[in-house]
């Protein structure tokens, strides 16, 4: 499969030149291209964005910067570029989204929830090339116009929609034009990112109707590459460079150095200790091109992969983690006359890393290639309010900016998603000579292409959340985003900023963060080189009491161990509550494990169970007085898998509203171990939430 996928990648990118006009294939085409990344654009563009945020947010530092009154109708200053007609008797506006003159291309729509109608003109048509729902052409642009194109809606899936995004370029020749009509009182958070390309010299064919049955072939190519990224395979005359080190604290060790021209086209790698998180985090990766004095990678080795700390597998196009602990990045990384891979051990254990790199010949153009870059940085201790400006990346000189991943220690003290959730705030990204900037976001989970501060797990081509321990969004959670289609070229500088602004105060909050760019020889940059304290891990505080506060205000919790008199164990972790979760093993076929919660008051009440998530773990299913409840986490119901090979979570179930009287009411829990010897239920608070 990865020769297949090699040829066929390859087929597809030489069919595109520098020559051949902008068309809806040759940006589908882009979406999996990584040797475009590496160089210039042949046609300057700049990608911009408009989105919902608060528009009293205008002067950088100033009174109003930090305003957060957006999406849910309460917005002071109309969130959109105009209002078109003023809302009539049953609340109806029309409102201008997007002007844009051209020639560009629509690359990115998201929402969180919007009601209402879109309509979208191209070109300064009479007609709309779309005119339907709002939140299909958000989530699902291209579902309009699959009819006969020989496309199934279900090979767009996970691959140009990903979460609560979609990446379903719309290029145009002379204008874009965005209109909605809608409630503004309703749900209406929006992102519409758009391509504009600055010189006239570009030849863009607008989209049309029928693209899709056009390029049928295309789109179902780049989407079976999006949907199987382990599949793409080395060029031909790739050269493999394997190496097995061991490194004792302090010590560096430099396995790799060759000579170009040529590309770093794929490096894996295995880090092991004894300590693995620590190995993970202490470990560094420095990658240094052509005797640059500064590396321009120089980043933790489990935090370069967007999935620190420890192994936590997923699959997105450019980085793969697996079980077993290998990381593969597939970023290309052009050298015009050496590259250098060097890791230095910053901990305190001895570390054992083994690698594997291939290499293919890549010639340099000294107008136009650039070299990879990751910039690592880590703010410990942090505490809010007030909201702060997290900075990413400040950078001059010329680049492209590709990704980004955050990753974060939260010491947030509720439950619930509402309490802990740390990222209300808008990515700003400044370019050039922004004065405002050409991205104000709505939400850090909107940057990330999810909505409503979401706890799962989930991995897709260009964005994901490998790890989220919970309950909520405590403890230490990663995000990443990777810029193909919407990537930021820039000339002369830019600044990454996502803004950090937490629900309720927190203190000793850690945030690593990493910035993936291209940079043309001369660029320079705000990183400083990575220490011990840098590197040292974070320890959430123990032991954790839940807090009721926020959208758990008013709860009572009560630990297990203390409503039931069977057998149990009680393992110690920081992730439990009061350092401790409660470990139940059925003795025999059919048992259940009996909770006696009291209810001093006879009311409303949501029960709600905190379970731990691991490699131990099974399924289970719930009653409440020997009737369902609504027991279930996310999608799941009646019986929750709480099996996570690698990971360990802790996650509130779900319930009903329920009437229960004064008194002694019985929890029953079933689980079901699936013949694995060392399973057991890990049952770490009863939640019993007024309602």
């Amino acid at each position: 499969m990865h020769y297949l996928f090699t040829i066929s990648l390859l087929a597809i990118l030489a069919s595109t030149t520098t020559a051949e006009p902008v068309t809806t294939a040759t940006l589908i085409h882009e979406m999996v291209d990584f040797e475009r990344l590496c160089e210039t654009p042949e046609h300057a563009y700049k990608t911009i964005q408009f989105t919902s945020y608060d528009r009293r947010s205008q002067v950088p530092g100033g009174p109003h910067w930090f305003e957060n009154s957006d999406g849910f109708g309460g917005a002071p200053i109309p969130p959109f570029e105009k209002v078109l007609k003023e809302p009539d008797a049953e609340g109806v506006g029309e409102y201008l989204l997007a002007d844009v003159e051209g020639p560009g291309a629509i690359v990115r729509t998201w929402t969180a929830n919007i009601n209402g109608t879109i309509r979208v003109y191209l070109d300064g048509a009479d007609k709309p090339i779309y005119d339907g729902p709002a939140e299909q052409f958000m989530h699902r642009p291209y579902e309009a116009f699959l009819e006969g194109s020989g496309v199934a809606a279900e090979t767009l899936r996970g691959t140009l929609y990903q979460r609560d995004a979609a990446y379903c370029p719309m290029p145009f020749a002379k204008r874009c034009r965005i209109e909605w009509i809608g409630d503004q009182k309703q749900l209406h958070f929006y992102y519409v990112q758009v391509r504009k390309y600055e010189g006239k010299d570009v030849e863009v064919k607008t989209f049309r109707a029928d693209d899709l049955k056009t390029h049928a072939d295309v789109v179902k190519e780049v989407s079976l590459i999006l949907a199987h990224p382990d599949g793409i395979g080395l060029s031909p005359d790739s050269k493999s460079h394997d190496f097995d080190l061991k490194l004792a604290p302090g010590e560096r060790s430099e396995p790799l150095r060759v000579e170009g021209p040529g590309a770093l086209e794929r490096l894996r790698l295995l880090v092991e200790g004894a300590d693995e998180r620590a190995a993970l985090r202490q470990t560094v990766m420095n990658v240094t091109c052509d005797g640059w004095s500064k590396a321009q990678v120089q980043s933790p080795v489990g935090d370069f992969f967007a999935a620190a700390p420890d192994v936590n597998p997923y699959v997105s196009l450019p980085f793969t983690v697996q079980d077993d602990g290998w990381m593969t990045s597939r970023y290309l990384m052009p050298y015009k006359e050496s590259l250098v891979v060097e890791f230095h051990n910053l901990g305190e254990q001895e570390v054992r890393i083994r690698g594997e790199a291939n290499t293919k010949a890549r010639d340099w153009n000294d107008d136009r290639t650039m070299h990879f870059y990751a910039r690592w940085r880590v703010t410990h201790g942090i505490a809010t309010p007030p909201a702060l400006d997290i900075p990413f990346l400040i950078a001059g000189g010329t680049g492209r900016y590709v990704g980004t991943a955050s990753l974060m220690m939260n010491t947030a003290l509720g439950t619930h998603q509402g309490g802990t959730w740390w990222g209300e705030g808008d990515e700003k990204v400044f370019v050039d000579d922004d004065k405002t900037p050409s991205w104000f976001g709505t939400g850090s989970e909107d940057y990330y292409n999810y909505a409503w501060s979401a706890e799962d797990i989930f991995a897709y081509p260009y964005c994901g959340q490998p790890r989220n321990d919970g309950p909520g969004n405590r403890g230490f959670v990663a995000n990443y985003r990777h810029h193909f289609l919407d990537d930021q070229p820039f000339e002369d500088r830019i600044a990454f900023y996502l803004e950090l602004l937490s629900y309720h105060p927190v203190e000793d909050f850690s945030y690593a963060r990493q910035a993936y760019h291209y940079g043309r020889p001369g660029i320079i940059d705000d990183h400083v080189t990575i220490t011990a304290e840098d590197v040292r891990i974070p320890r959430l505080p123990a032991p954790w009491v839940p807090n009721p506060q926020n959208a758990s205000a008013g709860a009572t919790y009560f630990e297990p161990e203390l409503l039931t008199t069977q057998p149990h164990q009680l393992e110690e972790g920081e992730v439990w509550s009061h350092g401790k979760l409660m470990a139940w093993r059925p003795q025999a076929d059919g048992e259940t494990l009996r909770l006696k919660l009291p209810v001093e008051k006879a009311g409303k009440y949501e029960v709600r169970i905190g379970l731990g998530f691991d490699g131990r773990s099974g399924a289970v299913r719930a009653t409440l007085d020997g009737e369902p409840f609504g027991f279930g986490v996310g999608a799941n119901r009646d019986a929750v898998d709480l099996y996570e090979g690698r990971r360990t979570m802790l996650r509130a179930s779900e319930s009903q509203q329920l009437e229960l009287s004064e008194g002694e009411h019985v929890i029953e829990l079933m689980f079901d171990d699936k013949g694995r010897e060392d399973a057991r239920l890990g049952v770490d608070f009863i939640w019993l939430q007024p309602r």
